[in-house]
């Protein structure tokens, strides 16, 4: 059997070591603040996640940018060279470009080799949804697995990952165009929290809102309850935009509330890219339940 890379983007929000347990690949978006254009390292090395948060606190606009067409062929090819096939699994179709470039480079390598062998799925999830699908895929090749039967997999279950999330401030949702000036104007002075799932199409959508930091915290336990379901390749990924603490206080709730003590509940920061869109204090719960069907 052919050995093939798993590689990703920066909306995957997988930490170094999570990329270097499950030899993961990944390429870098961009953000863009103050007239400056760096990568979205998920390492990060170019700002601190403090900084990076503490800028968005302070008023300045992130905006983000995605993988340049070139670094697609680029990888595509490098590893190509090596004699490896390639499982690009990227960011939802609905919420970025990721796909699109993967799917144009590979057409691209393949005009130049032919028997190269390059699959290119949409994850139709975003942040840790994309790498709790990015880890499934890895799991599966650790079994053995071929690079179609990984792809089969993960087509058929993608939908099958849950995003429980709440932001703590609309203004930020409200600067990527997420969410009216209005909506963010008026859910600042009533301290509305929304719930927001990642829907059968791909698309973040607001499904409640809930009055303060706290009930919102414990919605998102109740969601969880209700969604979670066990399965062989199930992990709880508790990711946070530098709120530690709201994540660890999740992980604790989580933990007692799932039958198998033994799954693994990983805790990460949400990445740049993701960060700028949904801003400091937002906080997810990503787990396997049952198929996602409601489209917005």
């Amino acid at each position: 059997m052919k050995k093939f890379v798993i590689v990703t983007d920066s909306c995957s929000d997988l930490s170094y070591e999570l990329r270097k347990q499950y030899n993961i690949e990944y390429l870098q978006m961009h953000i863009i603040y103050d007239g400056k254009d760096i990568p979205a390292s998920l390492d990060w090395e170019h700002i601190s996640v403090k900084d990076f948060y503490d800028l968005m606190r302070g008023g300045t606009r992130v905006t983000t940018s995605q993988v340049n067409g070139e670094e697609y062929i680029d990888f595509f090819e490098n590893r190509v060279k090596e004699g490896y096939d390639i499982l690009s699994i990227s960011c939802s179709s609905a919420l970025s470009s990721s796909y699109k470039g993967s799917l144009v480079a590979r057409e691209e390598i393949l005009k130049k080799y032919p028997d190269a062998k390059i699959i290119c799925v949409d994850a139709l999830n975003a942040c840790s949804g994309l790498g709790l699908i990015a880890i499934t895929a890895a799991k599966l090749r650790d079994e053995g697995k071929t690079i179609e039967e990984v792809a089969e997999y993960i087509e058929a279950n993608k939908l099958k990952v849950h995003q429980l999330c709440t932001a703590d401030d609309l203004v930020y949702l409200k600067r990527a165009g997420r969410v009216s000036a209005t909506s963010a104007f008026f859910g600042g002075i009533l301290k509305i929290k929304p719930i927001i799932i990642s829907d059968a199409n791909g698309q973040n959508v607001a499904v409640e809102k809930v009055k303060g930091r706290k009930p919102s915290l414990k919605r998102l336990i109740e969601k969880f309850k209700e969604e979670y379901r066990e399965n062989p390749y199930q992990a709880i990924i508790i990711c946070h935009a530098d709120c530690p603490e709201d994540a660890e206080y999740l992980k604790s709730k989580v933990e007692e509330a799932i039958p198998n003590k033994s799954v693994e509940i990983i805790t990460s920061i949400i990445g740049p890219t993701i960060g700028a869109t949904v801003g400091p204090g937002t906080v997810a719960i990503y787990c396997y339940g049952e198929e996602v069907t409601y489209k917005a």
